[in-house]
């Protein structure tokens, strides 16, 4: 299929996009990367009057350090992350998870303000970002505002951001040299969207000590016994899967394995 008759509009600031989309929020979306919305449109599963180009906006392409966390901009590709031609605050770790989504050819154009405005919980970013604890900034006609990465991913493809309002960025706080973490995913074949993520991030000077089971049926679950889980007890990270909603058997095993793996990885 092709995608149903629409208007491309391409504002040259984040102030005009604003205005653009407040003025038709109901008939319009917005576009980064188009990795998403593009297969959508093409599907027919969505049809607006307006598509509003994001791509070209300096002010999604921002990277700053705020001197305890690191501001990176939503137009930041996949592949930006990947070749480390941004400032990381993550030791690594988004670099590695940036490397292993989709294609090369997705990475290229995929944005990470796209993925998670997007907000599928097989998506690296959305889970990613919870185990970082980053906060969302978001852009609205009349101020900016900040969420938490809680806050932002309501439910399955349902986040906080309004209908006039467009994510800014994320801030992500600065690992410490000695940050642990290890992060699995599984996917029925490379390139895919994740069946089971398990991530796990340690980081002693900080006092972080968080542990992730994703891809589920909804928002990203941060397991709540974390130090039984660090410590490798069965029992423990069974329970865990099983409160992250993980109850068909097939399912179970692949989110139990994936949050093993990840504990594996960060060498505890």
């Amino acid at each position: 299929m092709k995608a149903a008759p629409f208007t491309l509009l391409t504002p040259a600031s984040l102030d005009q996009a604003i205005n653009i989309l407040n003025k038709n929020p109901t008939f319009s979306k917005l576009m980064a990367g188009s990795q998403s919305i593009g297969p959508m449109l093409n599907l027919r599963l969505t049809q607006p009057e307006n598509l509003i180009l994001l791509r070209n906006l300096k002010e999604l392409r921002e990277v700053a350090d705020c001197k305890e966390s690191i501001f990176i901009g939503a137009g930041i590709t996949h592949a930006e992350i990947e070749d480390k031609k941004i400032l990381d605050p993550s030791r690594g770790l988004m670099a590695s998870v940036a490397a292993n989504i989709a294609y090369r050819a997705v990475r290229n154009f995929g944005t990470i303000g796209g993925s998670l405005a997007h907000a599928d919980p097989a998506s690296d970013w959305v889970n990613l970002m919870q185990l970082l604890d980053a906060r969302f900034v978001i852009a609205g006609p009349k101020s900016k505002r900040e969420v938490t990465s809680k806050q932002f991913m309501l439910a399955a493809f349902t986040t906080t951001l309004e209908d006039d309002e467009i994510l800014l960025g994320v801030k992500i706080k600065k690992l410490s040299d000695g940050a642990k973490f290890g992060y699995f995913k599984f996917c029925r074949k490379v390139g895919e969207f994740a069946e089971a993520i398990g991530a796990v991030l340690i980081d002693s000077e900080l006092g972080i000590r968080r542990a992730i089971i994703g891809a589920t049926a909804g928002t990203p679950f941060l397991v709540k016994n974390i130090d039984a889980v660090l410590k490798g007890d069965a029992e423990e990270i069974k329970q865990a899967v099983i409160q992250a909603g993980c109850t068909d058997e097939y399912e179970f095993q692949m989110h139990k394995i994936a949050l093993e793996r990840a504990l594996l990885q960060a060498k505890l």
